[in-house]
């Protein structure tokens, strides 16, 4: 298992940029696959972008690409979401997730590890 803990989320203006920051625990943190996803109030949670294990194949939903990157540094156990460009509907919960092996899902009920969150406000 590997535990989640997101960071990095505050509030911005719009056209700002933010980089969050998930740090994994466990030793097995590289051979899972990583994603970020949001919720915003009353809405859904959604996908916004995946990494596989070894981070050379990344997955974007059309919102996100463009403005934002996802990398991991397995070396430091951990995982980024590099935000530009930041719009007011971009304003969410975002939170990282991860699923061991090689499949790299774009549905949140595919993942089976989160992290509590961090919040993102985007101000107009």
């Amino acid at each position: 298992q590997v535990q989640l803990v997101e960071s990095g989320g505050q509030l911005v203006q719009a056209g700002g940029s933010l980089r969050l920051s998930c740090a994994a625990s466990g030793r097995t943190f590289s051979s899972y696959t990583m994603g970020w996803f949001r919720q915003a109030p009353g809405k859904e949670r959604e996908f916004v972008t995946a990494i596989s294990w070894s981070g050379g194949i990344t997955y974007y939903a059309d919102f996100a690409k463009g403005r934002f990157t996802i990398s991991r540094d397995r070396a430091k156990n951990a995982l980024y979401l590099q935000m530009n460009s930041l719009k007011p509907e971009d304003t969410a919960v975002y939170y990282c997730a991860a699923v061991r092996g090689p499949r790299i899902p774009t549905l949140y009920g595919d993942y089976t590890n989160w992290g509590q969150g961090t919040q993102v406000t985007v101000s107009s």
